[in-house]
């Protein structure tokens, strides 16, 4: 999960929630404003929706690379 910057300076940053007894897990984005504590640490990092569409693109077609080479490796294999 990335940090995300909104056109309007908004930053969605990823949260991880646990029960108290941890066993659920949950995963969210939390929206944060300028003047929010942390918010210019995270500005340093964050990259734009159209970024975060575009990496998880190309990992997409870098898994399918992957995923055959893998698969060729296995059948070598038996």
């Amino acid at each position: 999960m990335f940090v995300i910057r909104l056109g309007d300076g908004t930053l969605r940053v990823p949260q991880s929630v646990t029960s108290d007894d941890g066993r659920l897990i949950g995963n969210a984005y939390v929206e944060v404003g300028p003047g929010d504590p942390g918010y210019d640490g995270w500005l340093a990092e964050s990259i734009t929706e159209e970024e975060a569409l575009e990496r998880r693109r190309r990992w997409r077609e870098d898994d399918a690379e992957l995923e055959k080479a893998f698969l060729a490796f296995k059948a070598d294999q038996e």
